[in-house]
């Protein structure tokens, strides 16, 4: 290597201040450019990395409910929505909504409830709390803030993601309706999983709590994935009248705008990609499929009924079970209730009149209602469509109501009235067996209560018959002015055998089965 020599300048004064003044010049440029820097980097919002979590921002999952036999009986939803400030708490907002619906809504039990919480990202302890409950025409809340005075105890909805967090085991403990309550999971096998959202390997639990004990659910478990993600893939739980099961409907994560940009990975050589499985012809739909055998009537049931006012015959009226075929893409059931004989100077009933439904055929679930009388009923004509899965009906095409979960037309309530329970209580003053309905007449939804009573002996039309007299409330004045009640026959096809409104009577005439 060629060695260069190195020479000790000599510089005059003049040269010797020109370069000094170009040194400070460079080192004044490089500590501003690096102050700036800082100032600005200061200046700039960063995305905040956030600690780690239980709750998986924009995760949202879904349910189907069924119970025995009967698919549609509600959904449930879990989503954790958003993270945060709280009060200066780092929070994740979580939002939960259950909805049991139709005919077992009513039979069995109703529930239309929607929760937020708000709860400690870090902890998972809950911050603030309110639950709304839907099952009258107004809805009620209840609040919990927790924000002065924290809490170690999960409410309801944290308390799922715990026992994710656990893998599913584990003792804990929980607050709901200002009770606190101890709960435990136990690992007790494995199974693989079918849903709607796909297959599963998941890990199953047993859950024991005396909170399930007040609530009469007795076997009750949580199939977890088995994968890092823990996902509550079916709850299932008996009860005395039979087995509910919650199954994973669909899972998807919405990506949350305040979680950090990922860290770019090196991509991995790409696998050879499967061809998929052919997918089956769906069978083609068959109209007049027979009912559900829990159902206590059957397709081409045909009742007639003698009408009177004030003891005087004023027409005839057929109730049938008239086909079943697809309404709009539906499985549908049609209802008629139709006037087949009118009294000449009547002014209640004209040939014609009556009231058509379509409804779910498995749980008499109301799909389209249509209303048209030209007498004294003429007022209460309408077309109204049932939105059950919103919660809502479109009435003669323009207005949208809200309703509660399981809101029944007046005809549908006819026909799943008889699958109820129906047994009177034993103490008169507690009335513990009432039913209540939700049930959309007019213009709104009410809350229709029936009051079973003993069964008893009546005449009808000259024969002693064995029926069970059912009184119905249903808040509103001018309805319940009319006494309304109607008796059911005491077997098991639960035949309604009379109608009583006001100085309006109702008696069964014939009972037969036309085939569609």
């Amino acid at each position: 290597m060629k060695k260069e020599q190195l020479q000790t300048l000599s510089l005059t004064k003049p040269e010797r201040f020109k370069r000094f003044f170009t040194l400070f010049v460079l080192t004044a440029a490089f500590a501003a450019f690096f102050i700036l820097n800082q100032v600005s980097a200061q200046n700039t919002v960063a995305v905040p990395v956030l600690p780690a979590s239980v709750f998986r921002v924009g995760e949202r999952l879904t349910y189907n409910i069924s119970f025995e036999k009967f698919t549609n009986a509600g959904y449930a939803e879990l989503y954790v929505v958003s993270r945060g400030k709280l009060a200066t708490r780092d929070a994740v907002e979580l939002r939960s909504k259950i909805k049991t619906s139709e005919l077992v809504s009513a039979a069995f039990y109703m529930l239309d409830e929607s929760r937020t919480t708000f709860a400690s990202a870090e902890k998972g302890f809950p911050l603030y709390t309110r639950r709304t409950e839907n099952i009258s025409v107004v809805p009620k809340d209840f609040i919990n803030n927790f924000l002065a005075e924290p809490v170690v105890n999960y409410d309801l909805l944290t308390l799922i993601y715990q026992a994710r967090s656990a893998g599913g085991v584990g003792n804990f403990s929980f607050q709901e309706n200002e009770r606190i309550y101890n709960i435990s999971l136990i690992s007790a096998g494995s199974e693989r999983i079918k849903t709607d959202a796909g297959e599963f390997d998941t890990n199953f639990s047993t859950v024991q709590s005396e909170f399930l004990t007040e609530k009469g659910l007795t076997d009750f478990k949580i199939y977890f994935s088995s994968d890092e993600q823990k996902i509550p893939v079916m709850f299932r739980f008996k009860t005395s009248k039979g087995e509910f099961r919650m199954a994973l409907a669909s899972a998807q994560l919405i990506p949350d705008s305040t979680e950090p940009a990922p860290t770019p990975v090196t991509l991995q050589t790409p696998q050879p990609v499967l061809t998929p499985a052919p997918i089956p012809t769906p069978t083609p739909y068959a109209e007049n499929q027979p009912l559900l055998k829990e159902l206590p009537f059957q397709l081409g049931e045909t009742l007639n009924y003698q009408i009177t006012s004030a003891g005087e015959t004023v027409g005839i009226m057929r109730f049938e079970v008239k086909e079943r075929k697809q309404v709009s893409g539906q499985d549908s059931l049609l209802l008629n209730a139709i006037v087949t004989g009118s009294v000449p100077g009547n002014r209640v009933f004209s040939m014609g009149d009556g009231i058509k439904a379509y409804v779910n055929p498995d749980t008499i679930a109301p799909q389209q209602i249509e209303i048209k009388f030209t007498g004294n009923l003429s007022p209460f004509n309408q077309n109204t469509r049932f939105d059950q899965k919103s919660g809502a009906v479109m009435l003669n095409g323009v207005n949208r109501i809200e309703i509660p979960v399981g809101t029944h037309s007046i005809l549908s309530l006819i026909y799943a009235i008889r699958s109820f329970n129906l047994k009177p209580s034993k103490d008169p003053k507690n009335p513990v067996n009432d039913t209540r309905v939700a049930v959309f007449w007019d213009k709104q939804p009410y809350v229709f209560t029936l009051r079973p009573q003993d069964a008893d002996i009546i005449n009808l039309r000259g024969e002693k018959v064995s029926a069970q007299q059912i009184s119905i409330t249903t808040g509103n004045p001018q309805l319940d002015s009319l006494s309304l009640r109607l008796w059911l026959s005491n077997d098991e096809k639960r035949v309604p055998v009379r109608f009583s409104v006001g100085n309006i009577q109702a008696d069964l005439v014939t009972d037969t089965v036309l085939r569609p």
